[in-house]
């Protein structure tokens, strides 16, 4: 981890196999150290059992061979969904990553509200306040076991689940009420790059022609 400042101090703290305590506190001293005085939140959120980070001596893996593999996935899955992103001229997020469901995803909007979720939080109620088309990548997810590139329209209109869509290999999850494409799939594909961009546009073709999307406005010509 470097942390540089504008007047050209710099610090560095290795990352290895570490208690997460002592990651913080390492982090923590090199900021005190630049004259950086803050104050953050130590608890983690959306994940079950959280420990504050100043506390936690419970987790502390780290496998840099793994954490370069996901980096480059990252990278890789980043750069064709800017691609897929610039096909939209209505709002859209940036290609980002969750931390809580530690994915990566972009997600265009149609401009229309949404029916309100009941029984909500605050935050997924403001989430999906509007009618959006989301697309993205996990590592794995739920009972999944596997990594997988997905999407989902929400809300979902009837017949999405019997939607066809592209490439062969994509498929309706009835347990995730999402599309799928296993990452292998993708990377074992003859281009992955164009495999990826069909599952992409054709999953958004199927929700946002379900959904009645004014796709003339939306889209770029």
């Amino acid at each position: 981890l470097v942390l540089n400042c504008s007047d050209g101090a710099r610090r560095a703290i290795k990352l290895s196999p570490k208690p997460v305590a002592v990651f913080y506190q390492e982090t923590m001293a090199a900021l005190d150290d630049l004259g950086l005085k803050i104050d953050i939140w130590k608890m983690p959120v959306e994940i079950p059992e959280p420990i504050p980070f100043d506390e936690d001596y419970k987790h502390s893996s780290y496998d840099p061979e793994y954490v370069e593999r996901f980096w480059q996935v990252l990278r890789q899955s980043d750069r064709v969904l800017q691609e897929f992103r610039s096909r939209f001229i209505g709002k859209c997020s940036p290609v980002h990553f969750f931390w809580g469901s530690f994915d990566l995803a972009v997600t265009r909007f149609s401009g229309r509200p949404a029916p309100p979720r009941p029984d909500a939080d605050p935050i997924t109620r403001e989430a999906y306040s509007h009618e959006v088309i989301s697309h993205g990548w996990w590592p794995g997810h739920g009972g999944l076991g596997k990594a997988a590139f997905y999407s989902y329209t929400a809300p979902a209109p009837e017949g999405l689940a019997q939607a066809s869509v592209r490439p062969e290999k994509a498929f309706y999850s009835k347990d995730l009420s999402e599309f799928l494409m296993f990452y292998d799939d993708v990377r074992t594909a003859a281009d992955p790059d164009a495999a990826l961009l069909e599952f992409c546009q054709s999953t958004y073709e199927a929700g946002a022609n379900l959904s009645n999307w004014n796709r003339t406005e939306l889209e770029r010509a």
